[in-house]
């Protein structure tokens, strides 16, 4: 994608390279540099321009450019010019670039590039590698390393921000999700309660219409009630059908026994026979025994509905570990043996078998509906042992397999940190946010949930992400300096030459004579501008009067001409207010 480039955007480019070019023409008047013409000012300004120009879409080839001029003037990289250039477009390299791996390949690249010009310069290649590593790393990989902390941090931020909108959006999306279940949990409440109840109105209705010796007016009554109970009962289903969610978790049924049900449906006229124990099962669960109540009134709402005066069987047999329920009707009177009716899915959307069918399933048993014997049977068997046949009903396994999760997941398929994944929300439970599940007892731990520090985990890596590279190059900058005391120091400590040794010197002494008092290094950078002119034709060499560190000393200057001393004389340190001592020649 290409950048538009406007005036308003360039000022800040303009303003940075006017700021980059200023020091190369400022430091000759000051004696800071060496003069130099004018033409490499003005190309040292034009190649500062391009650099500026590539730091937004090429930021490693402006540090390159930048070095480039940086190497031209010395082999060692340090210049008072172009130096600040070098570490203000590392840092921008650092900010602008995607990834570590261009800048070290640049950085080593320098490195290579630099070595071999330090050796043909001809001066101490030792120092001047020091100094070269010494640029490269204080003058460009710590500002890198600077504009990267800088820009990780930038995306820290925005990835927090993000995150938070995230959590934001689940948190809606999870609300939305108890909203729906709520409604579903109205829809089947309205469905198994009003439902039935109504059904049972009409019923009573239709044989008060058609008992003898009721009034006309009275008959009139009793079939309006008679449809107006059948109106409601359409709108109802009309209703649930938009409250309903495709997939409602389990509920909780009326607190009534069986036998109560069918004693309360058989007082409202509808001719039904119940064998069951005279006890309920005491080890039946709880599940199995919501659900054996909920089967056998959704199966008396249907035959009063579609059966009306058909009579109704209720069958609840106890076996050892489960109940087996099964309500038969047969046909309604006036309809043929081939005419049955069954109750399968009521008009305007019904539900209600489509809710028994996942209810029984949620027990752990197995669920049959459909026409039998000229009429209708609805068999259910359900498992005392709700809780372990649960987990493997073929519910739960398509639940656990059509939702994914992230962290993990229960046995009923429920997302362990109750999040939305891949635009999935869990079906089932959420636990709350310090990780405990409705499902387990209290402190119970959740297999691969993630744990409460997980987040202090992830920041702890990040924060090592971001230090790891401060910390090996702070190591290496401790390597360099540790290299060059100690290269400093034995440089200092081999060029020196005693006072008994220089007092020992006589001019017109042969170089084979004078070699052995002399030590084994010269002075490399020797003070000649406070030196005297050396005789002509004379190859001067300095050496250290004194091995302190750190501070000015002494120095000896030994002029050979002709592989014999010609001239030697003492020039005091720095800052000493007497002159250089008589000089001796030859």
């Amino acid at each position: 994608m290409r950048r538009t480039v406007t005036p308003r955007a360039a000022l800040p480019d303009a303003l940075l390279w006017a700021a980059l070019a200023a020091p190369a023409p400022a430091l000759g008047p000051l004696g800071l540099n060496e003069p130099r013409p004018w033409w490499q000012h003005a190309a040292g300004c034009a190649v500062l321009a391009l650099a500026v120009a590539l730091s937004r879409p090429r930021p490693v080839l402006a540090l390159l450019l930048v070095a480039g001029l940086g190497l031209a003037l010395s082999p060692s990289l340090f210049t008072l010019a172009y130096g600040p250039a070098l570490a203000v477009l590392a840092y921008l390299l650092g900010r602008r670039a995607e990834g570590p791996r261009p800048a070290l390949y640049a950085f080593a690249g320098l490195a290579a590039a630099g070595t071999p010009l330090v050796a043909l310069r001809g001066v101490d290649p030792v120092v001047e590698w020091l100094v070269l590593i010494g640029t490269l790393l204080f003058g460009a990989v710590f500002p890198w390393l600077i504009g990267r902390y800088g820009r990780q941090h930038r995306a820290l931020v925005a990835a927090g921000w993000s995150r938070a909108a995230q959590l934001e959006r689940e948190q809606e999306i999870v609300a939305d999700r108890a909203r729906l279940r709520e409604r579903a949990r109205i829809a089947q409440d309205m469905h198994d309660s009003l439902g039935h109840e109504l059904s049972l109105v009409a019923l009573r209705a239709g044989a008060l219409q058609v008992a003898p010796g009721l009034a006309p007016e009275h008959r009139a009554a009793a079939a309006e009630l008679r449809g107006a109970a059948a109106d409601a009962t359409d709108r109802l289903r009309e209703i649930i059908g938009i409250l309903r969610d495709p997939s409602p978790p389990p509920l909780t049924p009326a607190d009534e026994t069986v036998a109560a049900l069918v004693a309360r449906a058989a007082a409202s006229g509808l001719p039904v026979r119940l064998r069951a124990p005279r006890e309920e099962a005491r080890g039946a669960a709880s599940m199995a025994a919501r659900a054996a109540y909920r089967v056998v009134q959704e199966a008396l709402t249907n035959a009063a509905k579609h059966a009306p005066g058909a009579e109704v069987t209720v069958d609840v047999e106890e076996r050892p570990g489960e109940t087996v329920v099964t309500v038969a009707n047969g046909s309604a009177p006036g309809d043929g043996p081939g005419r049955a009716r069954p109750p399968v899915t009521a008009p305007h959307g019904g539900t209600g078998l489509l809710g028994l069918r996942e209810r029984v399933a949620l027990a752990g048993g197995d669920f049959t509906a459909g026409p039998r014997d000229g009429g209708f049977r609805v068999r259910a068997r359900l498992p005392h042992t709700a809780a372990a046949a649960g987990a493997d009903s073929p519910v739960t396994r398509a639940r656990g397999a059509r939702t994914p999760v992230r962290g993990g997941s229960v046995p009923d398929g429920s997302a362990l940190d109750g999040s939305v994944v891949d635009g999935l929300v869990p079906d089932g439970p959420v636990p709350d946010r310090s990780g405990a599940h409705p499902h387990l007892p209290p402190g119970t731990p959740l297999s691969g949930a993630t744990p409460p520090d997980a987040f202090a985990r992830a920041r702890r890596a990040t924060r090592r992400g971001i230090v790891m590279p401060f910390a090996v190059a702070g190591a290496g900058a401790t390597v360099f300096v540790t290299a060059a005391f100690g290269w400093y120091a034995y440089v200092e400590a081999h060029s020196v030459l005693t006072p008994a040794g220089y007092a020992g010197l006589r001019v017109g002494t042969p170089y084979a004579a004078v070699a052995p008092v002399l030590p084994d290094r010269e002075v490399a950078d020797p003070p000649s501008d406070r030196a005297p002119a050396p005789p002509t034709g004379a190859d001067c060499r300095y050496y250290r009067a004194s091995g302190e560190l750190f501070v000015s000393v002494d120095h000896y200057r030994l002029c050979f001409r002709d592989d014999r001393l010609v001239a030697k004389v003492r020039v005091p340190r720095a800052g000493t207010p007497h002159t250089v001592d008589q000089e001796e020649r030859e």
